[in-house]
This record gives C-alpha cells, sequence and structure tokens, in this order.
C-alpha cells in the first residue's frame, strides 16, 4: 500500500486497462497491456505488506500468485520506508518466480540525502533491483524491460538468506510430507507456510490426520531448539536478514 503501484502500473499500461472484481469480491481488478509490448499482460494486485492471509487483500494478492502462477513478479518497493517494504519481498524469492524490484519513490530517499547501493542490494535480494519514480515517469520503461526478460529467462531469484538449521531441516522434512496434497502452487513455499501454521494453507491442503501430527512433530522441535513459536522464529529472522540487507546497502 502506498508505494505508487497504482501510479506505476497507470504509467506502464496507459490507456490499456481493463476493470473489473475479483471473483466473488468487490475488490477491483485492474489488468492492461504493457505500452511497449502490446503482447504482456499486466495485473495490479492489491497492495499488501505480507503474505499472510489476513485481509481480504492479502488473500486475493496471495492466491494469485501461488496458483496461477505469474510468467514474473514486479515487486513495487517504496525506497523511502525501504525496511518494512523488505518484508514482502522476502516472501516472493521464496516463491521460485522470477522477480524484478522497481525501488520507488526515490527523488525523496536522494532528497534525504541517503544513497542505496543498487548492485549490492540486487546482489542481497537475489534479484534485479531498478530505481524509478511512477510519479515522474523516470525508469519505468526500464523495469517492465527487465521483467519481460525475467519472465523469457524464467531464472528464479537466487535465495540468499537460510533460516536457522533446525527450520530448514523442519521445511525439508514438512515438504516431503505435504507435496504431493499440493495440487496447485509451490511446495517448498507451502512447507514454510504449514511450518508458521498458516490456517488458510492447512484448510486448501485438507491434509490426513496422520501427515498433519507428523507435520504438528516436525514444527515442534525446532520450536523448542529455538526456544519460541514457529511464526514468530521466521518473522524475527525475516527481520534480521532485512537488517542485515540495508547495513550493507543503504
Amino acid at each position: 500500500p502506498n508505494s505508487g503501484k497504482t501510479t506505476l502500473f497507470n504509467a506502464l499500461t496507459g490507456s490499456s486497462q481493463y476493470v473489473g472484481n475479483w471473483p466473488g469480491v468487490t475488490v477491483e481488478r485492474k489488468t492492461g497491456k504493457l505500452k511497449i509490448n502490446k503482447e504482456i499482460t499486466l495485473v495490479d494486485l492489491p497492495g499488501i505488506y505480507s503474505l499472510s492471509p489476513y485481509t481480504l487483500e492479502e488473500v486475493i494478492t496471495r492466491n494469485y500468485i501461488a496458483t496461477e502462477k505469474p510468467d514474473a513478479i514486479i515487486n513495487i518497493v517504496d525506497a523511502s520506508n525501504i525496511e518494512r517494504n523488505l518484508y514482502l519481498t522476502t516472501q516472493l524469492v521464496e516463491l521460485g518466480i522470477p522477480v524484478v524490484i522497481a525501488l520507488n519513490m526515490m527523488d525523496i530517499v536522494n532528497k534525504r540525502g541517503d544513497k542505496i547501493d543498487i548492485a549490492k542490494l540486487s546482489k542481497d535480494l537475489g534479484c534485479p533491483v531498478f530505481e524509478c519514480s511512477a510519479a515522474k515517469q523516470t525508469g519505468i520503461n526500464e523495469v517492465a524491460e527487465a521483467a519481460i526478460k525475467a519472465a523469457n529467462g524464467a531464472k528464479a531469484p537466487e535465495i540468499n538468506h537460510r533460516f536457522p538449521e533446525a527450520v530448514e531441516t523442519a521445511f525439508a522434512n514438512i515438504e516431503k510430507l505435504s507435496s504431493s496434497y499440493v495440487k496447485d502452487g509451490i511446495p517448498s513455499w507451502n512447507a514454510i507456510k504449514l511450518f508458521e501454521r498458516d490456517e488458510k494453507i492447512i484448510e486448501a491442503l485438507a491434509l490426513p490426520e496422520n501427515v498433519s501430527a507428523e507435520i504438528e512433530t516436525e514444527i515442534v522441535k525446532a520450536e523448542e531448539a529455538l526456544d519460541d513459536d514457529s511464526e514468530s522464529i521466521i518473522t524475527n529472522h525475516r527481520y534480521s536478514y532485512i537488517e542485515k540487507v540495508i547495513k550493507d546497502s543503504v
């Protein structure tokens, strides 16, 4: 939210937009053709801070990304509020879908006298990063071209952050236990969500009781090893990783 997403969408698609509603809800759904390449359809997903499904917007955006599996994602990051915005980025790169980061509102960052090392940020996050200003329409075509290239190359982001060993072991075991029940979606990502005891994913997968019990055992083992609940373990680890990234490049 408030990252300049709609401004960027409008600038990239111009008057070729189609507005409807997402199925079954009154939330607006916008699609459009890229001005620089009419073959490409751009979908404007509701703005979110996280892929945890607490709001209707988060549910819509998450379901679309996880089940429709777009060819590439343009992740719009408000550079002037980078720490809060990168939380979603850490989740998106785990989906295995090519991600291009549009670092928007760079004019505000520059005005403040801050500097962001784009090359370092890109290396740390494992995906291409481009500076732009949606409002001033600078750098936006570079973002679009990078997204087309990413979609055609279908290169998944390099995941440069690892969770503690006990958590990575739990992920691997949960993925083994649950992957045959994942009909559409990404097994490794579903494993992370099951580790977090994500109710929507648990509901969607409808795992047999014995499998659910084995998964719960894996989660509890990791919780005991790290002396915290599974959701907090993931959240805290993401933020300490973001802190390192920011220290390195901002």
